[in-house]
């Protein structure tokens, strides 16, 4: 078997989507395997939770940076490369990555956001979603770039958004699709059949066939 590719993930809270991803991780077939967890929060649930898996875990607090973005980042960096990181997920890392870092990880670099992007950047995702009267929502997973909520789709996952649905009910059925599509966006990306081609993503090899990559759930 191919060596597994070593992950970090980098989280701000709980943790959520960072338990899909080691639920996957569990299975060794999968392409991957979660070595280090940071959160840039002292105490963060997501920390606690990874320890009970054995998962090394690591705070970089940004508030110990005053405000110099770039020198948070640099300590963050320092830690992922001392662990031989090669891919990093970022799971409700709730902070902005200035381009700097971006471009250290330029396609290895990934994120999950509850929205179907390129609609509804930023927060506030369902809450919106209903304003506008939107017919299907869910999330998206892509490789990160500079701008905020931005670069190429790796896949997505859709919910109808029914008649009565309040920000709660709308987001905890998007929460299940964001646990189904992160594992298989992290496994194309680690196995190296998903790929940054002209800014969009090709896929290859026995997913080739995930024409839109899209995920509807009834």
């Amino acid at each position: 078997m191919t060596e597994r590719k070593k992950i970090a993930v980098l989280i701000s809270g709980r943790g959520s989507n960072m338990a899909s991803l080691i639920s996957a991780c569990m299975d060794p077939a999968y392409p991957a395997e979660i070595t280090l967890v940071i959160s840039n929060r002292p105490g963060a649930a997501g920390l606690e939770r990874a320890a009970e898996f054995g998962i090394e875990t690591a705070t970089v607090d940004h508030t110990e940076f005053s405000r110099d973005r770039e020198a948070f980042e640099r300590v963050l960096d320092e830690k992922l490369k001392q662990h031989g990181i090669e891919f990093v997920a970022l799971a409700g890392f709730m902070r902005l990555l200035s381009p700097w870092f971006v471009t250290q990880w330029r396609d290895r670099l990934i994120n999950i956001h509850p929205a179907l992007l390129p609609s509804f950047k930023g927060l506030h995702t369902h809450e919106r979603a209903l304003e506008e009267g939107v017919k299907l929502h869910g999330a998206t997973v892509h490789f990160v770039s500079a701008e905020m909520d931005d670069g190429p789709i790796i896949i997505q996952g859709a919910v109808p958004v029914l008649d009565g649905d309040t920000p709660d009910t709308l987001g905890a059925r998007v929460l299940a699709v964001e646990h189904q599509i992160y594992p298989k966006a992290l496994e194309l990306v680690a196995s190296g059949r998903a790929k940054v081609k002209d800014q969009r993503v090709a896929i290859s090899g026995e997913d080739a066939d995930l024409a839109d990559r899209t995920l509807i759930v009834p």
